[in-house]
């Protein structure tokens, strides 16, 4: 089995998973995913939105704004790489609400 990438997981599956999720909806925060590497790219989360909630590309006013190595983010995705010890060790960067970015694992991973 080939490893996941940052555009299966912001093209198919984060937006399956966010299909219907009332707890993901119920955060009603706009994220922005800044990812640096061979797999990169800058996605927007809108959680706000009921559909189509994943986009590639910056969306203005996010909320919440992630930003970390693709790698690193797959790996976070995949449970190989914790949220807290990535964000101590500078793995993970946040700007914005720190709340908000606590409240990423009701959907990612």
């Amino acid at each position: 089995m080939a490893d996941i990438t940052c555009q299966e997981i912001f093209g198919t599956i984060l937006p399956e998973r966010l299909d219907g999720n009332e707890k993901a909806r119920a955060i009603d925060a706009l994220y922005v995913f800044d990812l640096s590497g061979d797999d990169g790219g800058t996605w927007t989360v809108d959680l706000r939105q009921d559909a189509d909630q994943v986009k590639e590309g910056e969306t203005e006013g996010a909320d919440c704004t992630i930003t970390m190595t693709s790698e690193n983010f797959v790996k976070l995705w995949t449970g190989k790489l914790a949220a807290p010890s990535a964000y101590m060790f500078g793995k993970l960067k946040v700007k914005g609400d720190m709340g908000l970015a606590l409240k990423l694992q009701t959907f990612v991973g």
